[in-house]
């Protein structure tokens, strides 16, 4: 319905532009009306009111009401604060300054917290060729099936591009070199403009890096990731070996991180090294051991040299490596990489409900 929608009156074309860009941001539809006389059919029922320097100037011709946002280029004046009183706004808000309250005012309208919070799930090799960035989408492919559904981040600007692994090199969407986002972002809106890949639950949105190779910026993972939370959707980060700001902030916020780490001792070598940094940024990480069990060298031996608990072990699948050198990555819903990222999936959930406690 239209009373539903909030309600902006502006006269500045200018600023009704500026507005425009962030309620398109955070995913909101609004009324608009050029001036209060236009806006009395929308006033009272509207969830929020946003108006312009020039209307707040003129003298009130509505009832006053709660909900009421004034919008103004560059630092308010005296005069501005005083308009503002009559008019009865609640908040002035400053662009581009304070950017971030408008669109969370927008974002509160649309969206209401989930019951349950998402999660946020990083994923890193051990070493080179591990097989993370499978391990990784198939993860997010599992979780997709489930309630809130699922996003994929790549947050490995050298890892060749997780659309190129799901074969959506060539599907249209934005990738993080066209994602510039901070404050509240509406996860719905991004992840309806996102290349997705169809699987039998649905389609999962990826949000990857690209050709280009540029990665994500922190304050735009930063968003997303707090955005998809509170939607309760869960995130899967694909993440580089040696970290970056973004990919740090994503290990920060992570409800777990895993390693996934082949049953060599030469490969342990190697992941001992990848889990220095992460260690020193969260306590919630775990070990997937992957690969074929040889004398001496078993998955527990492998989590026990590196000390994390072991979350699950994940024995070769036949046909895989070829599979994903085609281009064709596999989403079968049985075999050792779904029953590993199930059981990873399972153990997230579970510490998450412990800690909610």
């Amino acid at each position: 319905m239209a009373g539903e929608r909030p309600l902006v009156v502006a006269a500045d074309e200018t600023v009704l532009d500026e507005i425009l860009r962030v309620a398109a941001v955070a995913g909101c539809e609004f009324e608009r009306a050029p001036d209060l006389t236009a806006a009395r059919g929308h006033w009272a029922r509207a969830p929020l009111v946003v108006l312009d320097e020039e209307t707040a100037r003129l003298p009130p011709a509505l009832p006053r009401r709660a909900g009421v946002l004034l919008v103004c280029k560059g630092s308010p004046g005296p005069q501005l604060w005083e308009h503002a009183f009559r008019a009865g706004v609640e908040r002035v808000i400053s662009l581009p300054e304070e950017e971030t309250e408008l669109a969370g005012a927008f974002a509160d309208i649309v969206e209401t917290p989930a019951e349950e919070a998402g999660l946020v799930l990083g994923v890193v090799g051990g070493r080179g060729g591990a097989g993370a960035s499978v391990f990784a989408a198939t993860l997010a492919l599992a979780a997709d099936r489930g309630p809130g559904g699922a996003l994929l981040v790549d947050c490995d600007p050298l890892g060749g591009g997780l659309d190129l692994l799901l074969g959506l090199e060539k599907t249209p969407g934005p990738r993080w070199s066209e994602v510039r986002l901070s404050g509240r972002v509406s996860v719905p809106a991004l992840a309806a403009t996102l290349p997705k890949r169809k699987h039998r639950g649905g389609s999962l949105p990826v949000l990857a890096c690209g050709p280009g190779g540029e990665g994500p910026a922190v304050e735009s993972l930063s968003a997303v990731l707090s955005a998809a939370r509170r939607a309760g959707r869960t995130v899967v980060c694909d993440l580089p070996r040696t970290l970056g700001d973004a990919a740090a902030e994503a290990v920060a916020v992570a409800d777990l991180v895993v390693l996934v780490a082949p049953v060599e001792f030469r490969a342990c070598m190697a992941a001992k090294q990848v889990l220095r940094p992460l260690s020193a940024l969260t306590a919630r990480l775990g070990v997937v051991a992957c690969g074929r069990s040889r004398a001496g060298v078993s998955a527990a031996r492998t989590a026990g040299l590196l000390g994390p608990p072991l979350l699950a072990s994940m024995p070769p699948e036949r046909g895989l490596p070829a599979a994903v050198e085609r281009g064709e990555f596999p989403s079968k819903p049985t075999g050792p990489l779904a029953t590993a990222a199930a059981e990873v999936l399972a153990v997230a959930h579970r510490e998450a409900r412990a800690a909610n406690r």
